[in-house]
């Protein structure tokens, strides 16, 4: 089996000495898993971070083994690295579309929606110009797993106390819905993001 796609880095387990198991967000293919060799080496420790849009190729022998993939850059985010707020956006969303989305299922919707989120903590100043973004992502993301429901609102929401309220309303709909058991240490990412927008205020 071999296919060739891009992707949006979501998350990077180290395994073994020298390699990781890595997901990525595709638009055809949604979350999709593959075993990275030389993974922490110098060459691709810089490649594989959250938020960065690689050229993938996949490869193994059937679709129940984890497959071989070797990546290629395409957009990196390693400039916003040094900007906490970016980084704790960027982790948090990819954490979410990687902790909860099944592997090997489309989510173009969520996918189109990761990627602009992606953009548009890149091209902001300020958390004000994109908070409004991460909080339909959100909705969507819920939406999208049969939990529309639990979005008591659809509006795109401006006002930024109003922002606040609502990323804590959606907050506790994640923990109930999508966040048991063990999972539930994914929203830790989550509360450093909403902490340091308080303090952005």
């Amino acid at each position: 089996m071999l296919f060739e796609t891009t992707g949006i880095i979501c998350a990077i387990r180290l395994h073994g000495e020298h390699g990781a198991i890595v997901r990525l967000m595709t638009p055809d293919h949604g979350l999709c898993a593959g075993y990275v060799r030389g993974a922490r080496s110098r060459l691709l420790r810089p490649v594989l971070l959250a938020g960065n849009e690689v050229a993938a190729q996949f490869r193994g022998r059937s679709v129940d083994q984890l497959q071989a993939l070797t990546v290629e850059p395409v957009i990196s985010r390693a400039p916003l690295m040094g900007e906490a707020l970016a980084v704790a956006g960027i982790d948090w969303i990819t954490t979410l579309a990687a902790a909860t989305l099944p592997e090997g299922l489309p989510y173009p919707a969520i996918h189109a929606a990761l990627d602009g989120m992606i953009r548009a903590i890149e091209a902001a100043p300020s958390a004000r110009r994109w908070a409004g973004a991460l909080i339909l992502y959100e909705r969507l993301l819920l939406a999208e797993l049969g939990y529309g429901h639990a979005v008591a609102n659809t509006a795109l929401v401006t006002d930024w106390d109003d922002i606040l309220h609502q990323l804590t309303h959606l907050g506790k709909a994640m923990e109930i819905h999508l966040f048991t058991g063990r999972r539930a240490d994914v929203l830790a990412a989550r509360e450093r993001l909403t902490e340091r927008m308080k303090r952005a205020r």
